[in-house]
């Protein structure tokens, strides 16, 4: 295996590849990249078991097919390190990599690829193209409201909804649902629930940076895979069931609250420097054309904020974590927002006041 090929064409899938790459390792090959030549096309392959990706790269010219494992950090780390308009010649050479680029030279130890663990094709059940930026929209509208490390796992990762025409997201942890569907020409009768874990999607959402490009996914019973021209991605999938997501959304709350999102998104972030910093809970006071914030903490330290919306209903008192309002008007990108509530104990259901595609669920907190 010997090829050449400029600094930029290797360091941008080599970057991609070695973020999937774990730093700590059980397995050592697995904190290697698997470099891989067929002809004119030479792809890198990472993996922490969970989640794979390859890279693939046009070399100009290459002499002699090969596969080989080196480590993945050293290798960018390299690459990075040389100029930007460097040539680099990498060459196999009785189990070391030689790396050449001017005056630099580099020999860099090898596992056999024979070692490399591959993450096994299952039979995919369903096929779908889709806009990369639409894809990316998606998961950025609703992958906040992931779960870290609940030993519920299956909240610890996005449920993915695929029926007839479209494809939702679904995201959860216990105390706020974020949820966004994206119409798509999906041929699919019956509706099919899967769920990706978090690493997966984090690392989905940043493949998905070519903004006039497609993605084509595949569905499978174990596995879910995203291909464009430059790379293939594939996450395992939880096994696990999903709770119920219908039946969570809140069903006729009486009281429309609508206001401009950045008056609002500024006017619960200053109430919340002086919220309690365990449980960030802050109470909002509703009244005709008016919504009062307030927060205090057990420094006896209070907060209040007024801000004017448009409401013409009861008054009404309920308390939020507002770092779950404020991830909610973070993510929007509208000018006015939508507020349903219903009552003191009831979770409020949080829309773009002019679109439908995204919808949020909070639950009140006890103050």
């Amino acid at each position: 295996m010997h090829f050449t090929i400029q600094r930029e064409a290797l360091l941008k899938p080599l970057q991609l590849v070695a973020g999937v790459v774990e730093r700590r390792q059980t397995l050592p090959v697995l904190s290697n990249v698997l470099i891989s030549v067929q002809g004119t096309q030479l792809s890198l392959t990472g993996t922490d078991l969970e989640v794979e990706l390859i890279g693939r790269v046009t070399l100009q010219d290459s002499a002699g097919d090969g596969e080989i494992t080196v480590p993945a950090r050293k290798l960018m780390d390299i690459c990075k390190s040389l100029p930007s308009d460097a040539s680099i010649d990498i060459k196999l050479d009785d189990q070391k990599l030689l790396v050449k680029s001017g005056r630099s030279r580099f020999s860099l130890s090898t596992l056999p690829a024979n070692d490399f663990p591959s993450v096994e094709e299952g039979p995919g059940s369903l096929q779908f193209v889709l806009p990369q930026a639409k894809v990316r929209r998606l998961i950025e509208r609703t992958s906040f409201a992931m779960a870290q490390q609940d030993v519920r796992y299956y909240l610890n990762g996005m449920l993915l909804e695929v029926s007839a025409g479209q494809l939702r997201a679904v995201a959860t942890d216990g105390h706020r649902l974020a949820m966004c569907t994206l119409q798509a020409a999906i041929e699919q009768s019956d509706r099919h629930q899967v769920i990706v874990p978090r690493k997966g999607i984090l690392e989905l959402a940043r493949l998905m940076s070519d903004q006039d490009g497609e993605v084509n996914i595949v569905v499978g019973q174990h596995h879910v895979r995203a291909t464009t021209g430059e790379f293939t991605f594939t996450s395992k999938l939880v096994d696990g069931k999903f709770p119920d997501y219908e039946r969570v959304l809140p069903r006729g709350g009486d009281k429309l609250v609508t206001g401009d999102r950045q008056a609002l998104r500024e006017a619960f972030s200053r109430t919340s420097i002086l919220s309690n910093e365990k449980y960030r809970g802050i109470r909002l006071s509703l009244e005709s054309e008016l919504l009062k914030i307030q927060a205090n903490n057990p420094e006896q330290e209070e907060a209040e904020e007024e801000v004017a919306v448009d409401y013409q209903g009861g008054s009404l008192e309920i308390g939020f974590n507002v770092s779950y309002l404020l991830d909610v008007l973070g993510v929007m990108t509208c000018d006015q927002v939508r507020l349903t509530l219903s009552d003191a104990n009831s979770s409020a259901l949080v829309q773009e006041a002019d679109n439908d595609d995204s919808a949020y669920v909070v639950m009140p907190m006890r103050l």
